[in-house]
């Protein structure tokens, strides 16, 4: 299984998904055009990280602001994240801008929904 990277742009997020290490980082800007394609390779990447995952991964989500489009997308990453905490260690870390409650928010519901506990970092 390759690593996955895809470099971020002004409106997209960078996005480095490694079977190495066992990190999955997702950060800036999440404003693609069609979120849904955008996030389809890092679904199917997940999707077979999933059937053979290593002991321990760890979710990094450093975004400074993402759109209504890329939240279900996110939503779809914490739902798998939690899908795969049910045999192997999953840590999400969740990483805000101090001051920025919309993003820490963020984050919290995610986590409610998903029942995974989130670390909160402030940047």
């Amino acid at each position: 299984m390759n690593d996955l990277k895809i470099e971020g742009t002004e409106d997209s997020p960078t996005v480095n998904l490694s079977k190495t290490s066992g990190e999955i980082l997702i950060s800036g800007r999440s404003l693609p055009e069609d979120a849904f394609s955008f996030y389809a390779p890092v679904m199917e990447w997940l999707g077979d990280y999933v059937k053979s995952p290593n002991t321990d991964t760890v979710f990094n989500f450093k975004l400074e602001y993402f759109n209504t489009a890329s939240a279900k997308q996110i939503f779809k990453i914490v739902g798998m994240a939690n899908d795969l905490a049910k045999g192997s260690k999953v840590t999400i870390k969740w990483f805000y801008d101090e001051g920025d409650r919309d993003m820490l928010s963020s984050g919290e519901r995610f986590s409610k929904l998903t029942q995974l506990p989130f670390e909160y970092i402030q940047n």
